[in-house]
């Protein structure tokens, strides 16, 4: 795959650093997007929450297919032959940073070597195997399949937290894979209980 690698970052506010203060890891949660993000690439997008810690922070929105790509056609880029099953399932624009490299959001019953925990519910794992896997009928049960991610560093995570670019909430199962995509952003927000359109008006612009 020889996509041009995009170096933007989520969401920037600014180019200073803000100091990490003593914030409880955000892995394992979803960031939603406020309703007055007008970035296309994280309009109305719901990120799952891979990685964070003081040095930086990474993300796959979970939310955003590709127009161009469902599964059989990735796998006739990376030439690892035509899908015996699945192919039809749709990839995910995980973010604008590396969108050459892709990421497979999964439930654990089918975990590898190389797969992470990112709760006791959700598996990552970005080996080409799990797409051969779930190609072969063999893989997880439930799979998001995304290229590129979002990314944070130092300090930037919390600081558009407190401008109000992004509420948070505990990750599951039932919300990543029993939730139509298109529905997604607006089930989080009701799961939170919070009318997006109040939201907007109460948190002015960020």
């Amino acid at each position: 795959m020889t996509k041009k690698k995009d170096t933007s970052q989520a969401g920037s506010t600014s180019h200073h650093t803000v100091k990490f203060v003593d914030t409880v890891s955000l892995q394992g949660q979803l960031l939603i997007a406020s309703p007055h993000i007008v970035d296309s690439r994280f309009q109305r997008s719901v990120i799952m929450m891979c990685q964070h810690d003081q040095s930086s922070a990474m993300g796959v929105v979970i939310n955003h297919r590709s127009d161009q790509l469902d599964i059989a056609q990735l796998c006739e880029t990376l030439e690892i032959g035509t899908p015996r099953f699945h192919g039809d399932q749709p990839v995910h624009i995980g973010g604008p940073v590396d969108g050459s490299r892709g990421f497979v959001l999964h439930s654990q019953d089918h975990m590898q070597p190389e797969s992470v925990a990112v709760t006791h519910e959700i598996g990552l794992t970005s080996s080409v195997n799990i797409l051969r896997d779930i190609t072969n009928g063999i893989g997880p049960v439930h799979s998001i399949i995304s290229l590129g991610y979002a990314g944070w560093h130092a300090g930037q995570l919390e600081q558009e937290l407190s401008a109000n670019i992004w509420l948070n909430l505990p990750a599951s199962s039932d919300l990543l894979f029993k939730v139509e995509t298109e529905d997604l952003w607006e089930k989080a927000y009701a799961t939170l209980g919070i009318d997006p359109a109040h939201y907007a008006s109460a948190a002015g612009t960020a």
